[in-house]
């Protein structure tokens, strides 16, 4: 009997230890997959944002074979057939609804208002000119998020932000001489309508994927988007060139499409302010594609900035919120 218990005893000491290292490295996985979300969240944010730096250069390519009003309705054109394209492989069902009203301020915001608002200031501003003005963009839809969202970011975090703001608009100034340009009321008008975009395309990425948020968005526009294209590539002229169509082909299956359906993903898993402020280092990295792509030439002051407002992000980053 005695003999009998103890192989019991040990029988269940075995099944127990068992037990416990299951449930140890199921828990070691569970803790890593819990951090996870946010860490992709970022990758794709910052995915996002690499996407968007490519914009202005793009653009001003495009401009060589397009007119503004035309470059605008064909991108966003080209690009709602290729998410009208992935909707209809996926079988995805139609949004609720409830979700429409939201969809379309997403559309008027990033696929229409911002794009032309933008290109049209292109026309009288610099490329490395219209990113440092756009770098206000985090400081903008931080504000709109937390007045729609009801969040309130700590101390901290604001500080960041702001200070990360100070140093784009003091870059701006002290590139401009200290006077804003003529096409600056198109780019502040951009950053508001492109600010009210992220936040509810950021709220509805939450509710449905990110990539399904745009996709609606830009096949609500495609009707509008069709015939602007067919009126305005009949009054502006076209003069197809090598970077006119690579210009095109980028910011409408690049930016409009790709860049914001990793943007959406990122800002649902990271939060809309924290992932506002990783488009803190947008100026500055399209001000490098401008020197290399557009031959303008660096300003000498952005590395300075470029320390700071990658410092500013870090903090952002960390604070809690």
């Amino acid at each position: 009997m005695r003999t009998q218990d103890s192989a019991t005893t040990a029988t269940t000491i075995a099944v127990a230890a068992t037990g416990s290292l299951r449930a140890g490295s199921a828990a070691a996985p569970e803790g890593r997959a819990a951090a996870d979300p946010r860490t992709r969240g970022t990758l794709l944010a910052g995915l996002g944002v690499l996407s968007f730096s490519l914009t202005f250069p793009s653009t001003v390519w495009g401009l060589e074979s397009f007119g503004p009003w035309s470059l605008v309705a064909v991108r966003s054109t080209l690009a709602a057939l290729i998410a009208g394209a992935f909707l209809l492989a996926g079988r995805v069902p139609l949004p609720e609804r409830r979700h429409w009203a939201g969809l379309a301020v997403v559309a008027c915001g990033v696929v229409i208002g911002f794009p032309l608002l933008t290109t049209l200031a292109l026309q009288t501003s610099t490329t490395s000119h219209a990113a440092v003005v756009v770098g206000l963009l985090p400081l903008t839809t931080a504000t709109l998020a937390a007045v729609r969202t009801g969040r309130r970011p700590s101390r901290t975090f604001w500080l960041a932000a702001v200070s990360g703001a100070v140093v784009v608009l003091g870059f701006t100034l002290q590139q401009s001489g200290g006077a804003f340009s003529t096409g600056d009321l198109y780019l502040f008008g951009a950053l508001l309508v492109c600010a009210a975009g992220y936040t509810e395309g950021g709220r509805l990425a939450a509710l449905m994927p990110g990539w399904q948020v745009i996709g609606w968005a830009l096949v609500l526009c495609l009707p509008l988007m069709v015939a602007a294209s067919a009126v305005t590539l009949s009054i502006e002229p076209v003069h197809l060139t090598a970077h006119g169509v690579i210009g095109l082909v980028w910011v409408a299956a690049g930016s409009t499409f790709f860049g914001l359906y990793v943007w959406y993903r990122g800002m649902a898993a990271i939060g809309i302010p924290k992932a506002s402020q990783l488009q803190l280092a947008q100026p500055l990295l399209t001000l490098f594609w401008s020197v290399f792509l557009l031959g303008e030439t660096l300003p000498l002051a952005a590395p300075v900035a470029a320390v700071a407002v990658l410092v500013c992000i870090a903090v952002t980053q960390r604070a809690k919120s």
